[in-house]
């Protein structure tokens, strides 16, 4: 009994000497402890919120819609020759099958059915007979270019012409409504975007 009595009789004496910083000590307890109450809560809903909020990224590549495709002029011993528009990628076998299939006639051995076609280029399927060079392909710039009508030509023909684009073949076609047909090729030097140098080149591809 002493001894407890002994004990309190000291935890008294420090209380007394040291009163100012317990007083301190239990003030920053309960301050301390009451702004943890108040703004944890607050805290974890903020990041909540934050997580809730976050923009959502899915996976995989998004598709661009600015590929009008390629266009290719296909004739030879096809049934349906013409002009078609491909996707990009495209091999000659859908040029191929664009244009209706191949006739009897045809030498597919000298056609790569797998090679990638390209804008403004022209797939020619050769006969049983024939030689071709080119394993069934010719660009768009070589001479056995197909002659293209300036006062009837659509805009896809007039895309098969070297170095004609979008742009130009639309300005073809204006000037052809606006100012009614081309008496001559050199005409064409009256378009926006056509000089002389360009008429030269076209020169042998188009006819009036």
């Amino acid at each position: 009994m002493k001894q407890w009595q002994d004990v309190q009789t000291l935890m008294l004496q420090f209380f007394n000497h040291h009163r100012r910083q317990v007083i301190i000590s239990l003030t920053l307890v309960v301050v301390l402890g009451g702004w943890m109450l108040t703004h944890w809560p607050a805290a974890d809903e903020s990041s909540q919120m934050a997580t809730n909020s976050s923009p959502v990224i899915k996976s995989g590549s998004t598709e661009t819609n600015n590929h009008r495709g390629v266009t290719v002029d296909v004739k030879g011993a096809v049934k349906q020759p013409g002009v078609y528009t491909l996707k990009h990628g495209a091999r000659i076998q859908e040029a191929l099958k664009q244009a209706g299939g191949p006739l009897p006639t045809a030498d597919m051995r000298q056609v790569n059915l797998a090679k990638q076609v390209t804008d403004q280029q022209m797939v020619y399927i050769p006969a049983q007979g024939e030689v071709q060079t080119t394993a069934g392909l010719a660009n768009a710039n070589e001479s056995s270019q197909a002659i293209v009508n300036l006062n009837t030509a659509t805009k896809e023909q007039l895309l098969t012409l070297t170095g004609i684009g979008d742009k130009k073949a639309d300005q073809i076609l204006a000037y052809r409504q606006q100012h009614g047909e081309f008496k001559q090729v050199e005409d064409l030097k009256n378009v926006d975007g056509f000089g002389d140098k360009t008429v030269a080149k076209l020169k042998d591809s188009l006819a009036v």
